[in-house]
């Protein structure tokens, strides 16, 4: 998954002091009339066909409102336009349909951030083009230094990536990473290289088959390459931010495959995700499953506190373990559904949930685990719904083994996050 870290707080608080601009409105289409024709307004700088392979109406055949609700979640998932809307006009026994849409800003030169587990918040600059050509391909540069201490690790990344390729509906991205970090977790300096490449062919409607190498360099320690494959059902009704629908990913990746030297152990991952509305209430349950059996490194041993694992605890170096299984629950209050506004002369859009939840986690080291490599938390916050970062999420966590609550603040979904939460 593409992963680019503008972190732009401004909106946020312009949002706050100034309000929400007015929803535009929508042309009610009567159900079941014949599409006449379509048109497009607003595309700047997206090519029509984009758009076209995400809609469900079509002309020639019978309007339906549920599938424009389908397709305008769809098209909110590209991440290219802060407002879409429909104006539908009568004629005869047909109807004419007019999409319009307010683009997002393409060019984002901006300051980038992320959390990890070992550097905690890192913050430098990034340039960043969410859609290339207007072919919604996104690619962008980032340097990151650590925060605490001051420039103590140091990180390069490029990052690329679009749901089709050449045409075909195969998703890619890629991504390369220059470390130089004192890992604190791990205790080792981290001289490392990182390049990644992921492709996921669709088989059919909403299951893709994916395929994914990885070449990592480590310095003093060597070369890491793995290879995984795997299977993904992917059936949320948005890939942003989901009310309805079921995520199921099965992968297997061999590390040290072609040169096992250093590390020589397999992953069987498990990710699993649902969601159900009640209203403005989304229930959200998920769990990720890892089993490493083999020779593995201690750079590459599970660690969990925090945002991206469990937000009653704090990363600690002596929580560790080779494999981990993490469950979550959580209840989301749409307070502010989504909505557009324009900043300086830049499209962004924004909306606001509230969260509660409970997780619990087990990271264990021998064949099974038991009890005693058991933690759980509760944990309640605020969400903004974001461009580019998905989410960014400011949450307090307590578990009596904590000690104490515990302020985290996220980006992106925690269940994207948690998956490479380490780098």
């Amino acid at each position: 998954m593409m992963k680019p870290s503008h972190i732009s707080l401004i909106f946020i608080l312009w949002l706050l002091a100034n309000g929400f601009a007015a929803e535009p409105a929508v042309g009610i289409c009567p159900e079941g009339k014949n599409v006449l024709d379509i048109r497009f307004s607003g595309l700047d700088d997206t090519k029509p066909h984009v758009v076209e392979r995400e809609l469900l109406n079509a002309s020639g055949r019978p309007f339906s409102n549920e599938n424009y609700r389908l397709e305008k979640l769809k098209l909110e998932s590209l991440d290219l336009f802060s407002d879409i809307s429909l104006i539908c006009t009568e004629s005869g026994e047909g109807v004419h349909l007019e999409y319009r849409f307010t683009e997002l800003w393409h060019w984002i030169p901006s300051p980038a951030g992320k959390k990890t587990d070992q550097d905690g918040w890192m913050l430098g600059l990034a340039l960043a083009h969410l859609n290339v050509a207007g072919e919604d391909v996104r690619i962008e540069a980032q340097y990151r230094t650590s925060v605490d201490p001051l420039f103590d690790s140091k990180e390069f990344a490029i990052y690329a990536s679009s749901p089709w390729l050449l045409g075909l509906p195969l998703s890619w991205n890629f991504e390369f990473l220059r470390t130089d970090s004192w890992d604190e977790l791990r205790g080792f300096d981290d001289r490392s290289w990182y390049a990644h490449l992921e492709i996921g062919a669709k088989l059919w409607k909403d299951v893709s088959l994916l395929w994914a190498p990885s070449y990592r360099y480590v310095q003093e320690y060597g070369s890491v390459p793995d290879l995984g494959i795997g299977v993904l059902l992917d059936a949320r009704d948005s890939k942003v931010d989901p009310y309805f629908g079921a995520y199921e990913e099965f992968r297997v990746t061999r590390y040290g495959v072609f040169y096992a030297d250093v590390e020589d152990y397999v992953e069987y991952l498990w990710d699993n995700r649902f969601y159900f509305p009640l209203g403005r209430l989304i229930t959200g349950a998920s769990s990720l499953v890892r089993y490493r059996p083999g020779k593995q490194m201690f750079f590459d041993r599970l660690h969990q506190g925090g945002a991206n694992t469990l937000r009653g605890f704090d990363p600690d170096s002596s929580v560790h373990g080779r494999h981990e299984a993490i469950w979550n629950v959580e209840e989301r209050f749409v307070l502010l559904e989504r909505r557009p506004f324009s900043i300086l002369g830049a499209n962004l859009f924004c909306g606001v949930q509230l969260v509660a939840g409970v997780e619990g986690a087990f990271l264990w080291d021998s064949r099974t685990p038991d009890w005693s490599d058991y933690r759980q938390s509760v944990y309640g916050g605020v969400h903004f719904i974001v461009p580019a970062l998905d989410r960014i999420r400011i949450e307090a966590g307590y578990s009596p083994d904590g000690g104490k609550i515990k302020m985290s603040v996220g980006l992106y979904d925690k269940n994207t996050s948690m998956r490479w939460r380490s780098r």
